[in-house]
């Protein structure tokens, strides 16, 4: 199967692991970039542009007729989108990580969700994933790199800052929530950092990546997003 990915309009770095980078798939990937689609258009309180919603339409459908087999998006706001982009489509779309939410919890208790800004994933997007209205969320832009970065689509990225500050949003997370029992991380970015939270926390990470394997196994061919989410032992 090919995975069809519309992607924002940016030039940050994607290293192995970013659903951005072609080798996450080993080549099985197609890509469709939305012009002008930058990540603040994206990244908002509320939802994303609703002017982005056509352009986002016609990208799916050409990835369908290019074949992608599986249409899923390079931002986890996208949920917003989730039931345009998946109306009409004769591939599935997974457009968000967030789209677990409702099968995470009620498969291990309490998820909480690491983003790239807690103050812009309103209510609103955890409304539309069918997410509890009290699901936890901490957010990246108290760090130093990665929500800096990436959402000022800067040239350079310091992957191991970028990985300190996820890091440090998960621990965040478990210190003020009391039984959390595992982690969704909304950014499609940040799965290249997931093997250390998980160590970090001791529990369950999931991502973009896990969440299209477990739909389509063997889709990802980057190691580290094979794992089931768990930390290893």
């Amino acid at each position: 199967m090919r995975v069809g990915i519309i992607m924002l309009d940016t030039h940050f770095p994607r290293p192995p692991g970013d659903i951005g980078n072609p080798e996450t798939f080993g080549g099985r990937a197609l890509y469709e970039t939305v012009p002008g689609a930058v990540a603040n258009r994206v990244v908002r309180a509320g939802a994303p542009d609703p002017a982005l919603l056509a352009p986002f339409l016609a990208a799916r459908d050409r990835l369908v007729r290019a074949g992608a087999g599986l249409v899923t998006t390079s931002c986890g706001f996208l949920i917003r989108f989730q039931p345009a982009l998946a109306a009409g489509c004769p591939s599935p779309v997974i457009a968000s990580s967030l789209v677990a939410l409702p099968a995470l919890a009620a498969r291990h208790g309490r998820v909480g969700v690491v983003t790239i800004h807690s103050g812009r994933l309103t209510p609103d997007y955890l409304a539309a994933a069918g997410a509890e209205p009290d699901t936890p969320v901490e957010g990246t832009e108290a760090g130093s790199e990665i929500t800096r970065k990436l959402l000022g689509d800067a040239p350079d990225l310091d992957f191991a800052a970028a990985g300190r500050d996820v890091v440090e949003a998960g621990l965040r997370l478990r210190t003020r929530v009391p039984g959390l029992a595992a982690v969704l991380l909304e950014c499609t970015n940040m799965p290249p950092y997931r093997a250390a939270l998980a160590a970090a926390l001791g529990l369950p990470v999931f991502d973009i990546l896990t969440v299209l394997e477990e739909r389509a196994p063997g889709l990802v061919a980057w190691g580290q997003a094979r794992q089931s989410g768990r930390p290893a032992a």
